[in-house]
C-alpha cells in the first residue's frame, strides 16, 4: 500500500522511480546516455525548487529569505497580526491580506463577544487595504482555494493547515509574527527545505475518500519523521486519476505529518477547476523536471487504500476500518494505554463500552471544515444516505459545507434534501467543529470526523472539569455509511451506494455581493474598531546579560502539542487579549503553570521597575546567595540579570500554527523552552519571534527537575556571538551543577529579535 525509500531517489519522466543507491549513476546512463544530471542538477528540477527559486529574494538558495504573493488569516489570528504589525509601524497591507471570519463565527464563546474582533477585521480591511468575508460565508482554506490560489504562487496563511498544493500554490502555515514580517516588508527565512516525493500510482477503489488516503500517509511517515520541515511533492500517474476535489482532500491533511509544505504536479483537471471558478488565467501547468532528485520518496498504490481511521488522540493513530473491527478489543485496549499517556491519568478513559455486540458503537459523526466540507465529500456522503436514516438512538450527524457557494450548489443538485431528510443536520461554514467550539460530544463521547485533528480535547471537552470526550477521524464517506447503519461503525466499501458524481457550478455572485474587497486601495481615514477585549501587547524587555529561571512545568509526553500548551475551543474569544488568554496556560496538561509563572514574573516585574527582585520574590534570596558566593558570579544583580520562568518538554510544537502557545507563555514572564527536539518548524519560530530562547538538551536523564532554579551566565553574550554551547547551572542545594544547553541554528535577524526582546521591540529599533 506505502512503502518508503530508505535513500534518496530520482524521478525521470515523472514515471520511473532509480533510488539513490551504489549503482544508480550506471541506472540513470543506460537510460539517459551521456546527458545524466549531478545529483544537485537533479535537485533542481523538482516543482518546488521552482517555486522556491522564484520567491526567494537573497540569491542565496541554501538560505532562503521568501516573500509571499497573498496572506491569509482567520479571526482568532489577525487582530493579534495587525496589533501587532501595527506597533510595528504599519501603514498599508503591501499584498493582498484576507480575513476571514470563520473560527470565532459563534460570536459569544467564552465570555466575551467575537463580533468586536469582526468589526475590528473589517475596518482594518478598509483602512489597510484587505479583504474580509464576513462569517458563515466560507472556511479560510475554502475561500483561499476558490478565490486567492494561482498556479506557481506562494500563500502564507496564520493557520497551520495553509496547504493549497494540488492546485500549484505552494502554502505555509506559520505563527502570526511570521505574517507580521511579510506586512512589514521583511522575509521569510529558512535554510532550503529537503523535498520528498509522494510517488501516486493506481486508483482509489470506489468508497475510499481522501481522508483514507491521507490517513495512510501519515500512519506511515508521522512517527519516523520522514518528511518533517519537509516540502511533499505529489508526482506519478496516479495524480491524474484523482479529482481535483480529492486532492485537496489529501493536500490538506499534509499538515499532520508535520511537512514544511506540499505542492502538486497539476493537469487538465486542476485547469478545469481554475475555469469553474472564473479564473482560468490563474492556472499553470507544474511538472518536475525530466530527471528530478528527492530526499526521500513514498510509493502510495491508491488501489490498495482501504477506509481509514485515525483513533484517538492523533491522526497517526492509523487502522483500516477493517483491521479495527477484526481486532477490536486489542485496538481499544491499546488506546486506553495511550489515552493514560496523553491525559496523564486525570478522568477515567474508555471506549470498550461503545461496543454492542461486538460492534463498535458510535454517538456523533462530523463531516467539517477545510479537510471534509469539499463539494464531493458531501455529494458522496448524501448519495450514501439517499433513502436511509440515521435513526432516534444517540447518534447525530452535522454537515458543514466549507463555503457558501458550496452550499447554494448542494442546494441547488439536491443533495441539501437527501441529508436533511436522513436527519443529519446542515450548518453553515465554521471551523468550530474542528478545536472544540461547536458540536462538542456529551462526557465519555464518541466522535468520528472527516475533520483534521482528533487530539485530547479538541472536541471541546473539559479535562480541567473531569469531562472527556473522544474523536476518531475518518472519511465523509464512510462517515455516512456508519450514520446509515445508525451508529455502527461501517466502511463506505461494506455499503451499497451509487455514486452520481455531480457538475460542480461556483456562483460568484455569492462573494461578490458579500466580501469586502478593497481591490489593494487602502483608506488612512477609517478609523479602527475597537471592542473592550481587545488589547494591546504588554511591554517586553530585552533579553539581560544572565538569566534566572524557575522550571515552572516539566512533560515528559512524547510529543506536546499546541492545544496542550494553549487550549482552543473555550479561548477563542480572549485570542484578542494577551493577559486574558495566558490565564489559560497548559491548564489542560499543568493547572498549576499559571501561579507558578505569575509568582516567578514578580521579581522580574520588581527588577524592571528598579525595585529589589529579593522583596518581591523571597525564595531568589537563597539562589542568589549561591551565585554571589562564586567569585565569577560575585556581581549578579538587578542590573545585569533578569528572572523568568520556562518550561521543559520532550517535543513540544506539534498540531496548530497559534503564536499564542508560546506568546502566552511570554507574557507570563516566559524567557525560554528547554526541549529535545521542536515538533515543528513554525512552534519554534514562534518562540523566537517573542523573544523567548529556544533551548535544546541531549535526551537522557534530565540535570534538573521542575521548580528547580537555573542560571544561565552571559545569555545575551552567547547569542549576540553565535554561540553554538551554552553553560548553564542548577541552583539547588547551595551549590551549582553545570550542564549544557544548545540554541540550533538561528538567522542574524533571528539573534536580534531575542536579544531585543521580541519581534515588535525588534522593528521598533529599526
Amino acid at each position: 500500500m506505502i512503502k518508503l525509500h530508505d535513500t534518496g531517489a530520482y524521478l525521470l519522466n515523472g514515471t520511473q522511480i532509480i533510488s539513490d543507491t551504489d549503482d544508480a549513476a550506471e541506472a540513470l546512463k543506460s537510460r539517459l546516455g551521456e546527458r545524466v544530471p549531478s545529483r544537485q542538477e537533479a535537485a533542481e528540477n523538482t516543482i518546488a525548487w521552482s517555486i522556491l527559486k522564484s520567491h526567494n529574494t537573497s540569491g542565496n538558495m541554501q538560505k532562503l529569505k521568501i516573500k509571499f504573493d497573498k496572506l491569509t488569516s482567520h479571526d482568532i489570528t489577525f487582530v493579534g497580526i495587525i496589533q501587532t504589525a501595527r506597533a510595528s509601524g504599519l501603514e498599508k497591507f503591501p499584498v493582498p491580506y484576507v480575513l476571514t471570519n470563520c473560527h470565532n463565527s459563534l460570536c459569544a464563546v467564552g465570555g466575551t463577544i467575537n463580533e468586536d474582533d469582526h468589526m475590528f477585521g473589517l475596518t482594518c480591511a478598509k483602512k489597510y487595504g484587505g479583504v474580509y468575508v464576513p462569517p458563515h460565508q466560507a472556511v479560510i482554506h475554502q475561500f483561499a482555494r476558490e478565490m486567492l490560489a494561482c498556479g506557481g504562487s506562494m500563500i502564507l496563511g496564520s493557520d497551520s493547515h495553509t496547504r493549497y498544493g494540488a492546485l500549484g500554490t505552494m502554502a505555509m502555515g506559520e505563527g502570526g509574527p511570521e505574517l507580521v514580517k511579510q506586512l512589514l516588508g521583511q522575509t521569510y527565512d529558512i535554510n532550503m527545505p529537503g523535498v520528498i516525493g509522494i510517488y501516486l500510482t493506481g486508483k482509489p477503489i470506489p468508497g475510499v475518500g481522501p481522508q483514507d488516503v491521507a490517513l495512510a500517509i501519515i500512519g506511515a511517515v508521522f512517527a519516523n519523521g520522514y518528511v518533517n520541515n519537509k516540502v511533499m511533492e505529489f508526482v506519478g500517474p496516479g495524480v491524474e486519476n484523482l479529482s481535483a476535489d480529492f486532492r485537496i482532500g489529501v493536500d490538506v491533511m499534509t499538515t499532520e505529518t508535520t511537512c514544511l509544505s506540499s505542492i502538486w504536479k497539476t493537469d487538465d483537471r486542476i485547469k478545469e477547476f481554475y475555469e469553474i471558478h472564473g479564473r482560468g488565467a490563474d492556472y499553470k501547468e507544474l511538472n518536475p523536471g525530466e530527471v528530478a532528485y528527492y530526499d526521500g520518496m513514498v510509493e502510495v498504490d491508491l488501489s490498495q487504500i482501504r477506509p481509514m481511521i485515525a483513533m484517538p488522540f492523533h491522526p497517526s493513530n492509523t487502522y483500516t476500518i477493517e483491521e479495527l473491527n477484526a481486532n477490536l478489543m486489542d485496538i481499544l485496549d491499546d488506546v486506553e494505554k495511550r489515552a493514560k499517556v496523553s491525559l496523564d491519568g486525570a478522568v477515567d478513559f474508555t471506549l470498550k463500552d461503545k461496543v454492542r455486540g461486538g460492534r463498535l458503537y458510535v454517538d456523533q459523526g462530523i463531516i467539517a471544515g477545510c479537510a471534509g466540507g469539499g463539494f464531493e465529500n458531501i455529494c458522496d456522503a448524501a448519495d450514501i444516505l439517499k433513502g436511509r436514516f440515521i435513526g432516534a438512538d444517540e447518534f447525530t450527524l452535522s454537515v458543514y459545507p466549507a463555503s457558501t457557494p458550496i452550499y447554494m450548489e448542494l442546494a441547488k443538485n439536491g443533495r441539501l434534501a437527501d441529508l436533511i431528510q436522513s436527519g443529519a443536520v446542515v450548518k453553515t461554514a465554521f471551523c468550530g467543529p474542528c478545536f472544540g467550539a461547536g458540536d462538542t460530544p456529551a462526557n465519555n463521547g464518541f466522535s468520528i470526523r472527516h475533520s483534521t485533528r482528533n487530539f485530547p480535547n479538541r472536541e471541546g471537552s473539559k479535562l480541567q472539569s473531569g469531562q472527556i470526550a473522544s474523536v476518531a477521524l475518518m472519511d465523509a464517506r464512510s462517515i455516512a455509511a456508519t450514520a446509515a447503519n445508525k451508529g455502527y461503525l461501517t466502511a463506505a466499501t461494506d455499503i451499497d451506494a451509487t455514486y452520481g458524481k455531480p457538475k460542480y457550478f461556483f456562483d460568484s455572485s455569492i462573494y461578490a455581493n458579500r466580501v469586502f474587497d478593497s481591490h489593494g486601495v487602502a483608506d488612512p481615514s477609517v478609523e479602527i474598531k475597537f471592542g473592550p477585549n481587545i488589547k494591546d501587547w504588554p511591554a517586553m524587555a530585552e533579553l539581560p546579560e544572565n538569566l534566572i529561571l524557575k522550571v515552572v512545568s516539566e512533560i515528559h509526553d512524547p510529543v506536546t502539542t499546541t492545544d496542550e500548551l494553549i487550549p482552543s475551543g473555550e479561548t477563542s474569544s480572549y485570542r484578542s487579549n494577551p493577559l486574558g488568554l495566558a490565564e489559560f496556560t497548559l491548564s489542560r496538561k499543568d493547572p498549576a503553570y499559571v501561579g507558578l509563572a505569575k509568582e516567578v514574573q514578580k521579581a522580574e516585574k520588581a527588577r524592571e521597575a528598579g525595585e529589589s527582585m529579593e522583596a518581591a520574590l523571597p525564595e531568589l534570596a537563597e539562589v542568589l546567595g549561591v551565585l554571589r558566593g562564586v567569585s565569577q558570579f560575585a556581581d549578579v544583580s538587578e542590573a545585569n540579570t533578569g528572572v523568568g520562568s520556562t518550561i521543559f518538554a520532550v517535543k513540544p510544537g506539534d498540531g496548530s500554527a497559534r503564536e499564542q502557545a508560546a506568546s502566552c507563555q511570554k507574557v507570563l514572564g516566559g524567557w525560554a523552552n528547554i526541549a529535545n527536539g521542536y515538533a515543528t518548524k513554525r512552534y519554534r519560530s514562534n518562540l523566537i519571534n517573542w523573544g523567548m530562547l529556544p533551548f535544546l538538551i541531549e535526551e537522557g536523564g534530565l540535570p534538573f527537575s521542575n521548580k528547580d532554579y537555573l542560571f544561565v551566565p552571559g545569555i545575551r553574550a552567547a547569542v549576540q556571538n553565535k554561540a553554538t554551547e551554552i553553560f548553564a547551572y542548577v541552583v539547588k542545594d547551595g551549590a551549582l551543577k553545570e550542564f549544557t544547553l544548545r540554541l540550533g541554528e538561528m538567522t542574524d535577524d533571528e539573534r536580534q529579535i531575542i536579544l531585543d526582546g521580541c519581534l515588535i521591540n525588534y522593528n521598533r529599533v529599526k
